[in-house]
């Protein structure tokens, strides 16, 4: 274990930059919509076609990756994310910011592929799940740290965007340099979805919903705390608190997702984020009740991700790990773009709670598919079916 990870710390770092510049562009652009007094709806559709991005990446980078290598290609895609940013800090119409954020869905995306399937074939099925809660650790410690320079300027200047420019730049450094070695290249390039689902239907359903929940939480986190009657900092407190909540059952989840069925680590989650998300719907009135809600959501927001991925790689081959990957990232995708929608509606129509209870709905969904492919195929011993 201490071996594979060393042999990603460069990529572990660049990891931590990215995901702090993620951060920190992803709530100042939220902060900059709500200050030009964008509506709801308008802040989805941006939020939609950053997610179109983020699907169209994942049909043409496996091909790119295929063509240049690893490396080659996350470098052209950090330069997309920091001239993404840059132009929303340039125009700020709308119409012009869907565009800049499907280009920086598009970038994201692809660095995720790239990410994972280099952390794939570094893992083995004894250790994988706990190797992508490392990951999933150190991205959302990057994801934490990004909201709270967001206090340090003005989000109606351009301070900011220019900042996470620079963080995005940084960040090739560490994987530019690195002496350790890189993914092998794909020999097929593309998905196959089909094969995703005889492999794993759980998690073919599962990536699809983690899409749904992630969007839209991160696309309209902000806007639920400038609804509750949070500051600046207290948003960036919740975000934190959701985040944290990650950190701390991102580790023990994937520890014993690797001991067990996966499926049975599915449906817990599934009840655990009900409860979580409808405490979070019920304490709109305390920002204290708000944070620790957040904390307990955020303990299964974001790892049942990884949860997703681990299992569909289990009886993965080295040479298939990007196909993977770039199915995962096509789900996960469709689930971006459904999110934000799905997110904007339930705000309309119900307020800040209204976020929270789609929450709710979603991980009831999430735990009773899982439970249901329990019933309907026995555990593989390991734990890999399925």
């Amino acid at each position: 274990m201490t071996n594979s990870l060393k042999s990603i710390s460069s990529l572990l770092l660049t990891i931590f930059i990215v995901m702090t510049g993620f951060g920190l562009g992803g709530y100042i652009v939220q902060l900059r919509a709500l200050g030009e007094g964008w509506t709801a709806y308008d802040i989805s559709l941006i939020g939609a076609v950053y997610s179109l991005g983020y699907t169209l990446s994942s049909f043409v980078t496996p091909r790119f990756i295929r063509r240049t290598g690893h490396i080659r290609v996350f470098s052209a895609y950090i330069a997309l994310m920091s001239i993404s940013i840059l132009l929303c800090s340039l125009e700020q119409t709308p119409f012009w910011w869907m565009l800049f954020r499907g280009l920086f869905g598009f970038a994201i995306a692809g660095g995720y592929m790239i990410m994972e399937s280099w952390i794939n074939e570094k893992a083995t099925n004894e250790n994988r799940g706990l190797m992508f809660s490392v990951y999933m650790v150190v991205a959302m410690g990057g994801s934490i740290a990004g909201p709270y320079i967001a206090a340090l300027a003005d989000p109606m200047t351009t301070v900011l965007f220019i900042v996470a420019a620079i963080l995005f730049s940084v960040a090739i450094f560490p994987i530019a340099l690195t002496s350790s070695s890189t993914p092998s290249i794909p020999t097929e390039a593309g998905f196959d979805l089909k094969g995703l689902w005889t492999r794993s239907p759980v998690a073919f359903v599962g990536t699809f919903i983690a899409g749904v929940i992630s969007a839209a939480w991160v696309n309209f986190s902000a806007v639920y705390a400038k609804m509750t009657g949070l500051s600046e900092t207290g948003g960036a407190n919740l975000i934190a608190a959701v985040i944290l909540g990650s950190v701390v059952a991102q580790f023990p989840l994937g520890r014993i997702s690797d001991r067990m069925d996966r499926r049975l680590v599915m449906v817990a989650c599934g009840a655990f984020g009900i409860v979580a998300a409808l405490a979070m719907a019920a304490s709109t009135a305390s920002p204290y009740m708000v944070y620790l809600s957040g904390f307990l959501a955020g303990m299964v927001i974001f790892p049942i991700y990884s949860l997703n991925v681990a299992h569909a790689n289990d009886l993965a081959e080295p040479g298939e790990y990007v196909r993977i990957s770039s199915g995962i990232t096509v789900l996960y995708g469709l689930g971006v773009v459904v999110g934000p929608l799905a997110a904007g509606q339930a705000i309309a129509f119900a307020g800040a709670p209204g976020l929270p209870m789609l929450l709710a709905l979603c991980f009831a969904l999430y735990g009773a598919y899982a439970g249901l492919r329990l019933r309907q195929r026995p555990a593989i011993i390991p734990p890999t079916d399925v």
